[in-house]
């Protein structure tokens, strides 16, 4: 990012940048994670510009970013992931299903900045970039790629498990107490739910009636109380058809500030910088 930041001139170009680290960067690092990485970044470099009236706008065209460009690939966010499990869909089908919508994303948030206030920007950045350590960085990269041949059936999930664990314990052990294990026991709550309804007759019968024809819009609906995720995982159990609901659940994350984690974590990044 601040290699690229050497060529931006202009207010809008610096913008394009910002939003554009967000859009790419979530296909492959998780909507969440591309947040939590570009939008203190962004924060400090319009600050450094001279563009704090700037920060809002870009901010929420940075969360758009993140959200939409992650719903390309499987590994983009949770319920993508989820739903390509799930449904054991192809990867090259996931792509082209994705990809559309995703291309239409694109243009309407360069579109998008494009309407935002341009003026002439110098960004002088005074101190020096620390890197981070090459062994440690060259270690999770490699990490990275064991779960990429995970999502892409190269190595079966419980090997991935095995490998990650022995790996982080010996890189950096204390990362197991980061975890988020109260998240993690709500997804097991929300999978043995679902279970559960499926095995009543009555109830299952009622849900796939209600659901059929209605998946794209439930999706949207659905994440703006209980966040897209969640909404994935209730829906999936009682439709065949996953191509709505993947669209569903990735543009209801746009919504409410509830209805994608990405949201939150951008609201308090931006709370946090005032």
């Amino acid at each position: 990012g601040l290699r690229l930041l050497e060529h931006t001139k202009t207010a809008r170009s610096l913008c394009l940048l910002l939003v554009a680290l967000c859009f790419f960067s979530a296909m492959l690092i998780t909507n969440d994670v591309a947040l939590l990485t570009f939008v203190p970044f962004a924060i400090m470099i319009l600050h450094l510009a001279g563009q704090s009236r700037l920060l809002i706008p870009v901010i929420v065209l940075q969360t758009i970013a993140a959200n939409l460009g992650s719903m390309l690939t499987p590994i983009g966010n949770p319920q993508n992931l989820y739903l390509y499990s799930a449904f054991s869909i192809p990867m090259g089908t996931f792509l082209l299903d994705m990809l559309p919508l995703t291309l239409i994303s694109l243009v309407l948030l360069v579109i998008s900045v494009f309407l935002l206030p341009n003026a002439p920007v110098s960004v002088d950045l005074h101190e020096d970039v620390v890197a981070p350590s090459r062994p440690k960085l060259m270690m999770y990269l490699g990490l990275f790629f064991v779960a990429i041949a995970c999502v892409l059936h190269f190595i079966s999930w419980p090997v991935m498990l095995v490998i990650l664990c022995i790996a982080v314990f010996f890189i950096d052990r204390k990362l197991f107490k980061d975890v988020d294990y109260f998240l993690l026991l709500t997804f097991v709550c929300f999978f043995l739910f679902i279970g559960n309804m499926e095995r009543i007759p009555a109830i299952s019968s009622l849900l796939r009636s209600f659901i059929e024809g209605r998946k794209l819009l439930l999706g949207v609906l659905f994440s703006q109380g209980i966040s897209n995720v969640p909404a994935a995982i209730l829906l999936s159990g009682f439709t065949p058809n996953v191509r709505p609901l993947l669209y569903g659940v990735n543009v209801g994350g746009l919504g409410t500030l509830i209805a994608s984690l990405a949201s939150v974590i951008s609201y308090r990044a931006y709370g946090n910088s005032q």
